[in-house]
């Protein structure tokens, strides 16, 4: 079996006798008239009409003066069909080949062909071709997908060939993207207006996570990546901005895990004069539109097995109340010391910087795993959630709800805290707890409790990250986006091919 430089250098050979030629091999034009799924669907209308297709080459058979190859570009896959009698000869000014050329071609160029559309005699759809330029040629062979793109690491690392061999990854990034299109459409149909807010803040916060830190040479300032989009929408809203969201990354510095990916992509929306009662209604309607649009379905199976139906009913949860079914504690009133021990019960990391937040989450989160859902968590105590108001009757309870699905949390809301001197002071706390070595604390910022004392109308504010995609589609954090951080390597057939560049 040939090497990759083997076949590498077969190909740069094929490349150098095509520039002998005069032939250019990566043209910067193409003519392309219809895509191949345009003449499949429209035979009828198209047969016998001159159109120009082009795409890669999966596939090629050629006996004596006729060829057929198989072209494939975003739509589907199309014959060509080839013969000495009607294929122009070569053209280097116009980098086109005629058949003599043909064994210069490889699976994986990318070609441009000229023709009637036809059937053939067995009966293929097919584009007879008159003209054939070269558009692209490629110096690495493709695998087939015959031959599979399996490993992992390297799917990942190669996102470009997993794409091409693999249709299902392939379609996954499609519905990645009517995902956030279903979602910007709902919010722009309910008069929501989108505005982008700065990825990078002197003071960063919104949620309990390490921001990522860089510098600004212009101003000689540290900068956080955001990791939230909460603090600067929510400026907006005093602004006088009624219905505001935004679609963008995030980036928190933490673990890689199959529910998290350092950087991803979030939506957040605040929605003036509303509270978190409306935004439970809301949030129901938004999540099985965009399952819908995205995936036609409101019925999942979920990677683990597990079935989620998002048609029915999405039921409360009470967090006080699961806690203490579970653990014989009162979320309300329990002390550190009691966290502690239940943690040790569980079988669950106790820190040396662990506090009674962070604790009581951790215990929640050991019995939301088991919880499938869609349900809505509700009845959080107040110190767990810094930026939401408190129940009118229960101050100890916060006016949150977040969407339980899969055994995670999968998006947040509540009735947005407007009370200036209420937030300096939960602030203060969380900044007291940052102080004290919790890293994901928020920081004070004293600019977003200047903006609440010239005051910000009463709101509810609600976000999800694509990690509802990922749990929707089945997948993984990483297999669930394109590109996903991995440690920089470069490996030694790499290394290998190009000598006089030094890694």
């Amino acid at each position: 079996m040939a090497t990759l430089k083997e076949l590498r250098d077969e190909r740069l050979r094929k490349l150098e006798e095509l520039k002998a030629l005069g032939i250019n091999p990566y043209p910067a034009t193409a003519h392309r008239t219809h895509t191949t799924r345009d003449i499949i669907d429209n035979f009828d209308q198209l047969e016998g009409e001159q159109v120009t297709v082009a795409g890669r080459i999966v596939g090629t058979r050629k006996f004596g003066k006729i060829a057929f190859v198989v072209l494939k570009d975003a739509s589907a896959r199309l014959q060509l069909f080839l013969t000495a009698q009607n294929v122009q000869p070569l053209d280097a000014s116009n980098s086109q080949l005629g058949l003599d050329q043909l064994n210069l071609l490889d699976p994986g160029d990318f070609i441009e062909a000229t023709g009637p559309v036809i059937k053939t005699k067995t009966g293929e759809v097919s584009v007879e071709v008159h003209q054939l330029r070269l558009l692209t040629k490629s110096l690495r062979p493709m695998p087939t997908e015959q031959d599979g793109f399996t490993n992992k690491e390297e799917r990942l690392r190669r996102r470009y060939i997993d794409t091409n061999v693999n249709t299902d990854v392939y379609q996954r990034f499609i519905r990645r993207s009517r995902f956030w299109q279903a979602t910007r459409e709902f919010l722009l149909q309910n008069n929501f207006i989108e505005i982008n807010i700065p990825v990078l803040e002197a003071t960063t916060g919104g949620a309990d996570a390490n921001p990522f830190v860089t510098h600004m040479d212009a101003l000689d300032e540290d900068f956080y990546l955001r990791i939230s989009h909460e603090l600067p929408l929510k400026r907006l809203l005093g602004g006088g901005y009624e219905r505001v969201f935004d679609i963008g990354p995030r980036f928190r510095n933490e673990n890689f895990s199959d529910e998290h990916l350092p950087e991803h992509v979030a939506m957040e929306w605040y929605a003036a004069y509303q509270d978190w009662q409306w935004g439970m209604q809301f949030t129901t309607e938004l999540v099985r539109y965009v399952a819908e649009k995205t995936w036609g379905t409101l019925q999942f199976t979920l990677a683990d097995g597990r079935t989620v139906d998002l048609n029915q009913e999405f039921k409360e949860i009470d967090y006080v109340q699961i806690i203490k079914d579970r653990y014989n504690i009162d979320a309300l009133t329990t002390k550190i010391e009691q966290v502690k021990e239940a943690l040790q019960r569980e079988g669950l990391e106790v820190e040396k910087t662990e506090n009674l937040s962070r604790g009581i989450d951790k215990l929640w989160k050991n019995v939301r795993k088991d919880l499938v859902g869609p349900g809505y968590l509700v009845n959080i105590p107040t110190f767990l959630q810094p930026l939401a108001k408190t129940q009118p009757d229960k101050p100890e309870l916060s006016q949150q709800f977040n969407l339980i699905l899969a055994g995670t949390e999968a998006c947040k809301a509540y009735s947005e805290l407007n009370d200036p001197v209420d937030q300096l002071d939960r602030f203060v706390q969380q900044q007291q707890m940052r102080d004290a070595g919790d890293d994901e604390a928020m920081m004070l910022d004293i600019d977003f409790v200047e903006m609440l004392e010239y005051g910000m109308p009463p709101a509810c504010g609600f976000g999800y990250s694509e990690r509802l995609f990922w749990m929707l589609e089945g997948v993984t954090a990483r297999e669930g986006v394109p590109f996903p951080q991995l440690r920089h390597e470069i490996d030694e057939a790499t290394k290998s091919l190009y000598p006089e560049v030094k890694f």
